[in-house]
């Protein structure tokens, strides 16, 4: 596709504002100077001087910048074709813009900047993963209603394996597994025998031995390298929210309800993930799931890319493009189709020109509640506990999460896991224990509570 054609009817620049200017806010901010068809004058973060230091740091000059805590304020920088610093979205939102891009990553604050943008009359790119975890096909449905789009954003893997999966499913390839790798690669020297991992580093780890699959059992070999590993962790709930994200608009499946995580070779991903029957890991077809990349400090990366596992229907065919380098399984029934890359903010002008040009959604057009991502304590945790939500990858301690069958917030339910983030416990709740939304002590009037309940009501009825 010649994308300067799919994109020509666009009749100006379009017009955006990101909120939260931090990884993939700041990556938005600086490439979007670049865009020639898009624009990016607005910033909002926590405070207007915080905003001001996401613009500087994209390379806007100091003097351009104004500081803005009314709309008055705001409008006047706009007639003056300033660059504007906010610390709230109430003061940017009647300025014309017309994508909001939310990349704050906290769900109660995401829910209200939702409201406001939607309330504004702008389309909404949600990167807040957090948020479209728990009210994401609700949202997309009340925009509808208004005429608003919302989308996914290209840059993060659940838009990327999104459209990887259905360009696989209009070729008419039969999916047996799609994912994506997890954020940080297992990187093994065989020298020093040091396995290491996103700043931490375990030495005399044992890994040689179990390096190459050969024609050993799948599940056998994965063992063994897990307990070479132990001291990571294996498991992390970022990646579970993504992939969710993902199983409510595709309807993939996961095959165990916190994934296998297996750590795997770029080149054994087709193999590790096919069906038991063909000596993989999976009990079915259409599944999804997630692998930690182990490689040599000389091999590449899957730099946090997204994967599909099909069947090779055609053996003449595969058996030429095997020759050719593409990655086909042990035996020959499944190869992989992948992007090795997620550029955050610097490839998310594809997605916002998609919602305001095409006013299509990244989603498609059957986003509903299919999973819920839900919290289960990994520790006991004492009736009063605050459940709070921090870190770099937004965990709770002391709390995991996984897959279940979507459902409504009855009593007895389980709590999405970042509707309960930042709630305190009104009961004990015990280690291997989902968080029942009867033991939260839940604000009725959180924003995000308030269009969970919409969406219940929206796709489950009263």
């Amino acid at each position: 596709m010649n994308y300067h054609a799919y994109y020509s009817k666009a009749e100006r620049p379009v017009e955006t504002c990101v909120v939260g200017t931090g990884g993939f806010g700041q990556s938005f901010l600086g490439q979007a100077q670049r865009v020639p068809l898009m624009n990016a004058r607005i910033a909002v973060d926590l405070t207007a001087e915080s905003a001001a230091s996401g613009l500087r740091a994209a390379g806007i000059a100091p003097r351009r910048i104004q500081i803005c805590t009314s709309a008055r304020d705001a409008r006047v920088a706009w007639d003056r074709c300033d660059y504007i610093a906010a610390g709230d979205l109430a003061v940017v939102a009647e300025l014309p813009v017309d994508v909001v891009v939310e990349a704050t990553g906290q769900p109660v604050a995401a829910a209200r900047h939702a409201l406001i943008a939607m309330e504004a009359g702008k389309h909404l790119a949600l990167v807040t993963k957090e948020l479209d975890s728990v009210i994401g096909p609700g949202l997309k449905a009340l925009a509808a209603d208004r005429d608003l789009i919302v989308t996914t954003v290209d840059g993060d893997q659940p838009s990327l394996l999104i459209g990887l999966v259905t360009w696989a499913e209009v070729m008419g390839f039969d999916i047996i597994a799609a994912g994506k790798s997890s954020e940080y690669d297992f990187v093994f020297d065989p020298t020093t025998r040091q396995v290491s991992s996103n700043g931490r580093v375990a030495y005399d780890v044992n890994l040689a031995p179990h390096w190459d699959l050969g024609e050993r059992a799948v599940d056998e070999i994965l063992r063994e390298r897990h307990a070479a590993i132990a001291t990571f962790p294996q498991r992390a709930v970022p990646d579970l929210c993504e992939l969710m994200v993902v199983a409510n608009a595709t309807g993939l499946q996961p095959d165990r309800m916190d994934l296998h995580a297996p750590l795997a070779r770029i080149g054994e991903v087709p193999t590790i993930f096919s069906r038991r029957e063909s000596g993989g890991l999976l009990a079915g077809g259409r599944r999804l799931d997630v692998f930690h990349c182990l490689r040599k400090p000389d091999e590449i990366s899957f730099a946090g890319g997204v994967f599909a596992v099909i069947r090779c229907e055609d053996a003449k065919s595969w058996e030429m493009l095997a020759q050719k380098g593409h990655i086909v399984s042990r035996t020959g029934e499944t190869a992989m189709a992948y992007l090795p890359r997620h550029l955050l903010g610097l490839e998310a002008a594809s997605s916002i020109l998609d919602a305001a040009v095409h006013r299509v959604s990244g989603y498609g057009s059957d986003y509903r509640p299919r999973y819920d991502l839900i919290a289960v304590a990994t520790e006991d945790l004492p009736a009063g506990t605050l459940l709070t939500m921090g870190g770099h990858h937004h965990t709770i301690s002391g709390v995991t999460a996984e897959f279940r069958p979507a459902g409504p917030l009855t009593a007895d339910a389980p709590a999405p896991y970042y509707l309960a983030a930042d709630c305190r416990l009104a009961a004990p709740v015990r280690k291997g224990e989902e968080i029942g939304i009867g033991k939260l002590e839940l604000l009725e009037e959180s924003p995000l509570l308030r269009l969970r309940r919409s969406q219940d009501t929206r796709f489950f009825g009263r």
